[in-house]
């Protein structure tokens, strides 16, 4: 069991920034998020993409955001769990929440802030009749630690960067690659696009365009897949892992199932605190929604900054809270 002062669920731009503002206060956060690395969309969907309305920065890429974010919040030593979904919140008799991801890791604290952007993403599946009975079985929509697949034969579904990124990372590590797109056509940074194209004539890959993987085969564990060609021409390949990667869509996930007064895909919270309709639970970022909510990454700095004050308050009626400036204090560490 992973204890901590505040449980926050997305590791985004704005619950990085929740990291620097609670640390101010003398508490911890633990960071749960089911992509594999911090920064939420900014690292995972677009991260050369340049950001115009951060404050002081005419522009700044995403993930060098994000960069900056990690390093801001490093001198109060936040935890994080990646690659775990948030799955069920218990709110306990003593007033702490205790929350248990999708892999079964348990984190109590005694304040919990959503801060999952859109929702959690999830991997957009392909179509395939029977991928479920394969998924942690040789099915992985989301590549952790590159090392795992190491030796292995491994087929890659998709055409975007991450499907080209992956690519080109595993040729040096797995013992086959196969890419199978959809389309002669990539959606990707055309230096990717080369270097695939390059890997292929040298017979590092193989690069397979109009087709996509139909069908999984195997008893236990995948063992091959079926190819099938725009042209109806079919083909099986013994594989130990297919990586389908589509993309992601952003849905409120489990977080529906918690009690909380949504609005659609959005929490509901109060437009001066930020709390929940849960005492002790907050959201800020675009996941909050109030009235003439601006769904900006700015908006939710804002949103942490007042919540964790408040909250402190709450939690300390005896103690007169005074806002101190880092200007003027510094920034201490835990």
């Amino acid at each position: 069991m992973i204890e901590t002062d505040v449980i926050v669920i997305g590791a985004g731009p704005c619950g990085l920034f929740t990291v620097f503002e609670a640390g101010l206060l003398k508490w911890k956060c633990h960071l749960i998020d089911y992509l594999p690395i911090p920064g939420g969309q900014c690292s995972e969907i677009y991260p050369k993409k340049p950001i115009y309305d951060i404050p002081g920065f005419p522009s700044v890429l995403a993930g060098e955001l994000v960069d900056n974010l990690l390093k801001q919040g490093a001198p109060f030593h936040p935890g994080f769990t990646l690659g775990e979904r948030a799955e069920q919140l218990e709110k306990l008799e003593d007033g702490t929440f205790r929350l248990t991801t999708s892999r079964g890791t348990v984190i109590t604290g005694k304040t919990v802030f959503l801060a999952g952007g859109l929702g959690c993403f999830e991997p957009r599946k392909p179509v395939i009749s029977n991928i479920v009975d394969f998924e942690d079985k040789g099915v992985e929509y989301i590549i952790k630690d590159p090392e795992f697949y190491r030796g292995k034969r491994v087929i890659i579904g998709g055409g975007g960067d991450s499907a080209l990124d992956w690519t080109i990372v595993l040729a040096d590590i797995a013992s086959d690659v196969t890419m199978v797109h959809r389309s002669a056509q990539f959606r990707a940074a055309p230096d990717s696009v080369s270097k695939a194209h390059e890997l292929a004539t040298s017979g590092r890959i193989t690069l397979i365009t109009d087709a996509q993987v139909t069908e999984l085969h195997g008893e236990g564990a995948l063992q091959s897949v079926t190819i099938t060609h725009n042209n109806d021409e079919k083909r099986d390949i013994t594989v130990d892992h297919f990586i389908p990667l589509f993309g992601l869509s952003p849905k409120l996930g489990p977080i529906a199932t918690w009690g909380l007064s949504l609005d659609k895909n959005s929490v509901n919270v109060d437009p001066v605190t930020f709390q929940t309709s849960i005492e002790g639970i907050y959201a800020v970022g675009d996941i909050a929604e109030y009235p003439n909510k601006l769904k900006l990454i700015l908006c939710g700095f804002h949103e942490a900054a007042m919540a964790l004050n408040f909250e402190y308050q709450r939690l300390h009626p005896e103690k007169k809270h005074v806002l101190k400036y880092t200007t003027v204090t510094g920034v201490g560490t835990l």
